[in-house]
């Protein structure tokens, strides 16, 4: 157990020197930023596919997950302990009417454990929720740098859930999150007489530190329809929630280098947001709804659908008000499925491995310029066993696309790697005495 829980350790911190910016997505400009998804390696493998629940995997997305049936090899008395981490490279081509910009961001996405408490189940952990990395440039009439943009940071999640086997068949699960993070952004403003720069720029500086709770509830039901074949269902809710946003706003006068671009103050007068009653807002979390269904054998196979609606057009924040973007309802389609070709094979190694795909379609929920900003993506991985047959370690890639050239628009065409460790263990044994 000790060494299995150094090389998470080491994972993490390996990840977390690496990892740099969360996103490189122009589309973090909006709002919050881009919501990460809430999900492991294995369910962003088939397609962002959540319903499937089993011994050996953490399920980040329905608490009902953090319960279940002991194993019948450890003769139905116990469960183990699941432990996971993970993170993620990105690779963006961002494409626009005029050329073509590639973008590379590397994160860590999730460190969560899951403790099994007879017919009860604990699980708890720490991911990030949405994240904001753009640097972005527009030009006058005359082809001249007139704005320049800059953000980073974002929202992340401490999470702390509970699930309960009701039957053999039926589980349910709430899990409870603390959010809290920053967000920095600035705007330069460029200005030109008769064509020749001014010597001093304009800059507005905007932080929003965030913080506060919102609550998921989840349903899995599973059951055996045929001798082989079981019916695996899932349901999550997550009701709305409100965020405290503490704002802060400058605005400089500088002086920036052409060549290295290093901006040297001048000036700085912090706005008196408390007047506009902007120094205190309330950000509102949409609520979020998915359900699906899949059918499969197993430790064999599995295939499976699944539907996630969010109320994005809930989505509201004075300080973040933006001219030409709005927010609509959002919705997600997912399949995806695995197949395993012989779970307890001794002769061939690769015969044990998982092998993963799906497709998923979004639409995001963000308008800007009339245009509806949408996201396609498929996607492939494996699970390599590692260790004791309930250890594994997950490779995931994915191909897609988000956004549209359209209105002077952005797309942004995207190749994802993900790794991630699933470690399990047994920690509670009753002893035996002869």
């Amino acid at each position: 157990m000790i060494k299995k829980l150094v090389i998470v350790f080491i994972t993490v911190f390996a990840i977390q020197a690496q990892a740099q910016d969360g996103t490189a997505s122009p589309y973090s400009f909006y709002g919050i930023g881009s919501l990460k998804f809430k999900g492991t390696v294995e369910n962003r493998s088939m397609g962002g596919l959540s319903i499937f629940t089993d011994s050996i995997h953490v399920n980040l997305r329905n608490p009902a997950g953090y319960a279940g049936n002991n194993l019948k090899i450890w003769n139905n008395e116990n469960r183990p302990v699941k432990f996971t981490v993970g993170g993620s490279s990105s690779n963006l081509n961002l494409k626009t009417e005029n050329g073509n910009q590639k973008a590379n961001a590397t994160t860590f996405d999730y460190l969560a454990l899951s403790v099994p408490m007879g017919k009860f189940g604990m699980g708890f952990g720490l991911l990030p929720y949405t994240s904001v990395g753009y640097k972005l440039e527009s030009s006058n009439a005359n082809g001249d740098l007139e704005n320049r943009y800059r953000g980073e940071g974002g929202l992340n999640k401490a999470f702390l859930g509970f699930g309960y086997q009701i039957t053999p068949s039926l589980g349910i699960g709430v899990d409870a999150s603390y959010n809290f993070g920053n967000i920095e952004n600035s705007a330069l403003q460029f200005g030109y007489i008769n064509g020749e720069p001014v010597q001093y720029a304009s800059k507005e500086n905007n932080r929003s530190d965030l913080s506060g709770i919102n609550v998921n509830f989840g349903l899995s039901y599973k059951a055996m329809v045929s001798d082989k074949l079981q019916l695996t269902t899932g349901i999550t809710y997550m009701p709305k929630s409100n965020l405290t946003s503490e704002n802060a706003r400058i605005f400089s006068t500088v002086v920036v280098n052409p060549e290295t671009e290093q901006e040297l103050i001048v000036s700085a007068q912090e706005a008196d947001l408390e007047s506009q009653n902007l120094r205190t807002t309330d950000l509102t979390l949409p609520s979020k709804f998915s359900f699906g269904a899949g059918i499969g054998q197993p430790q064999k196979w599995f295939v499976g659908a699944e539907y996630t609606m969010q109320n994005t057009s809930e989505f509201q924040n004075p300080i973040f008000s933006i001219n030409n973007a709005n927010f609509v309802n959002a919705n997600t389609i997912a399949l995806g499925g695995f197949y395993i070709p012989n779970y307890n094979s001794f002769s061939s190694y690769w015969d044990r491995v998982v092998y993963r795909a799906g497709v998923h379609f979004e639409n995001t929920g963000l308008e800007i310029n009339n245009e509806t900003i949408n996201e396609f993506g498929i996607s492939f991985g494996v699970g390599l066993p590692v260790g004791n047959i309930f250890s594994n370690a997950n490779i995931g890639f994915e191909l897609g696309k988000k956004g549209t050239t359209n209105a002077k628009l952005i797309q942004e065409n995207f190749m994802n790697l993900q790794i991630s460790l699933s470690l399990n263990d047994r920690w509670f044994q009753k002893r035996k005495y002869n």
